[in-house]
């Protein structure tokens, strides 16, 4: 209740503010009103840089790279100029005679609306108007375009005390106001009567809207327009109110939008072109101060959105550039990569780049969906990742990223893009607490981490997150099942004994050895890093044919092309392990510190060895007992199991 009471107050105090500057701006001339207006807009244009910055980043959109600094700031600071005294205009002029707002407007193709309105007699006209110029002077002058019902829908405000200030206005002049929540009804009653109503089309409409183009760039916009011209056989016309000098205005009256027979979509995308065209005539009069290309939060992908979008053939979309922030190891880099690709069908203008260190940097660049990689030179510091981040934006690109996703849980990848300036950061908050969630503007939740099952696996984590950032489930069908192997020749399986987290993953090198003893009628390929290369040399003593010693010997490029050569792999719990699974590899894969249930390989064809002790899975670098876990897994047992792998891969 005292809540309640405190809302009342407030609301009580902003009306009685609200109707104080009412009463003394009406109380002055329309010019004086236009001059202070245009002071008032210098002074917020000063005062607030949010605004300031938001006007220069839509200008950016609309205009591109056409316009230098200098020209952008100045028609910046003449766009607040602008709105500043045509909104001071719109509080004054609902207070003079209609002889005198008459006197204040030119009207372009008069002729043309009364006619089209003659050989339409009978039927509604919705009139599309948009936040150009004096906008609120339209609602004033529907009544002066011919003697019939008018109205308009608006959006209500919270504060009913000002609501029905900013309303009342409107309904002296005999204009009805239709709330878009709750009056929908009444306003299609009135085109049934032959009324005109005013529709605003140049506003973000959030989820309820279609995505269509708006200079080339994606924008949620309202079907209402359209939906109602085609639902009463009204008529559909745009009319846009620009500024041609001191307290002036001009009214301009397009021709009727063909609705027969369109699809609702097709017909706002004409609208907004044609009135992209006229804002681009009258730059400084449309309200660039508004959020036109806002990224929906979370789900800023668009597979799912409930009206979807729209994107004619002609047209040249200007791209949502999307970061991801690559794991650091190869593994998960591999287990994330379905859910990364996902992310470029989630909507037609993405562009996906990966941001990797730089040893990831090849495997990224086998997936068709990337479009580019950004390789992290070791040893660099954030701020050096940051600053190239820049350097590409000014180079290559006239848009900077719309948005990244940041899979490693670290404070250093969040700095990185903050560093950068990307306006939206998403990832989840992980062991960093307080100053990792600071350089966040979008947390993932933790949920998804898990389900009543238990914990999920690694890869279905990250395509839960891909989920809720809007794309598309990632169809289980879709994998690939494994190739037969019907050479002649031996079978070619890799074996990759080491582990680059730690000796609490790698199953003992003699057990490796026993297990090539026991299948020599296979050809061997030994696998790993340089790091691990005495691990080979020492699997290649008593072997003098059917071993090729690959360890420390491949880039990754040339790893991979190795993998996709082989018809299965032996191994520890490694990025080897995941690659080989990636590119639908059958794996025998050894665990013991680790659990499968969440970084085992995922998709038909594995075989996972594992003996369940107490203290399993410990996820340590070094075994601090016995290293039961791994010595209770026999060479016996994987050479039979391999066996039983050939075979199938045989029959």
């Amino acid at each position: 209740m005292q809540d309640n009471a405190s809302f009342i107050c407030m609301d009580r105090f902003f009306y009685l503010i609200a109707a104080t500057l009412v009463g003394i701006i009406r109380s002055m001339p329309l010019v004086l009103c236009f001059r202070v207006g245009e002071i008032v807009g210098l002074v917020v244009y000063t005062l607030l840089p949010h605004y300031r910055k938001l006007s220069r980043q839509n200008l950016r959109i609309a205009f591109g790279n056409t316009l230098s600094q200098r020209e952008l700031g100045t028609l910046v600071r003449k766009n607040f100029q602008m709105l500043g005294a045509n909104i001071i205009c719109s509080v004054k002029i609902p207070a003079m005679s209609e002889e005198a707002i008459r006197a204040l407007f030119t009207i372009e193709n008069e002729e043309e609306w009364r006619h089209s309105i003659d050989r339409h007699d009978g039927r509604g006209t919705v009139v599309a108007l948009s936040h150009f110029g004096n906008w609120e002077l339209s609602a004033q002058i529907a009544t002066f375009i011919k003697p019939r019902p008018a109205g308009a829908v608006y959006q209500a405000l919270r504060n009913k005390a000002l609501d029905n200030l900013v309303n009342k206005d409107r309904r002296t002049r005999g204009i009805a106001t239709f709330d878009r929540k709750r009056d929908l009804s009444a306003a299609i009653a009135l085109l049934r009567e032959g009324g005109v109503l005013g529709i605003l089309i140049d506003q973000h409409a959030g989820d309820a809207g279609i995505w269509i183009p708006f200079f080339n760039k994606l924008a949620s916009t309202s079907p209402l327009a359209a939906t109602l011209a085609q639902r009463t056989g009204s008529l559909l016309v745009q009319v846009t109110v620009r500024t041609v000098g001191c307290a002036r205005w001009s009214l301009r009256i397009y021709p009727p939008t063909p609705t027969e027979g369109r699809g609702v979509a097709e017909i706002m995308y004409d609208l907004g072109t044609q009135l992209g065209e006229e804002i681009k005539r009258y730059p400084a009069d449309w309200f660039w101060v508004h959020n036109r290309w806002k990224t929906p939060r979370p789900a800023f992908l668009l597979s799912r959105v409930k009206r979807g979008y729209y994107v004619p053939e002609k047209a040249q979309l200007q791209p949502f550039q999307l970061l991801v922030r690559s794991p650091n190891w190869l593994g998960d880099a591999c287990m994330s990569a379905p859910a990364v690709c996902s992310l470029k069908e989630g909507r037609p203008d993405l562009h996906l780049t990966i941001l990797t260190p730089e040893k990831l940097a090849p495997f990224w660049k086998t997936f068709s969906q990337v479009d580019e990689v950004i390789a992290i030179p070791a040893k660099s510091n954030p701020w050096q990742v940051a600053c190239s981040l820049r350097q590409r934006n000014k180079k290559e690109h006239s848009s900077f990223f719309d948005a990244a996703l940041l899979l490693p849980h670290s404070v250093r990848s969040a700095l990185e893009v903050a560093l950068a300036g990307v306006p939206r950061r998403i990832g989840r908050i992980g062991k960093n607490g307080v100053l990792r969630k600071m350089l966040l503007h979008q947390v993932i939740p933790n949920s998804f981490s898990s389900s009543a099952a238990g914990p999920l696996h690694q890869a279905e984590d990250c395509q839960a997150i891909a989920f809720w950032l809007g794309a598309s489930a990632v169809k289980k069908e879709e994998q690939k099942k494994t190739a037969t192997h019907h050479s002649a020749a031996p079978f070619r399986v890799g074996l990759c004994p080491g582990a680059e987290y730690g000796p609490a993953k790698r199953w003992p090198l003699e057990r490796f050895r026993e297990v090539m003893k026991q299948l020599r009628d296979i050809h061997w390929v030994l696998l790993g890093t340089a790091a691990e290369a005495p691990l080979g040399e020492k699997l290649l003593e008593g072997f003098s044919e059917n071993v090729e010693n690959k360890i420390g010997k491949t880039s990754l490029a040339e790893l991979i092309a190795v993998i996709q050569s082989l018809d299965l792999l032996l191994t520890n719990d490694t990025g080897t392990m995941h690659l080989a699974a990636l590119f639908n590899i059958p794996t025998v894969a050894l665990f013991g510190s680790t659990d499968p249930s969440l970084t085992g390989p995922q998709g038909p064809g594995h075989r996972i060895l594992r003996h369940q002790v107490e203290c399993s899975p410990c996820f340590l670098r070094k075994c601090p007992i016995d290293f039961r876990c791994m010595h209770g897994i026999s060479p016996e047992e994987v050479a039979q199991v391999l066996r039983e792998q050939l075979a199938a891969l045989s029959s």
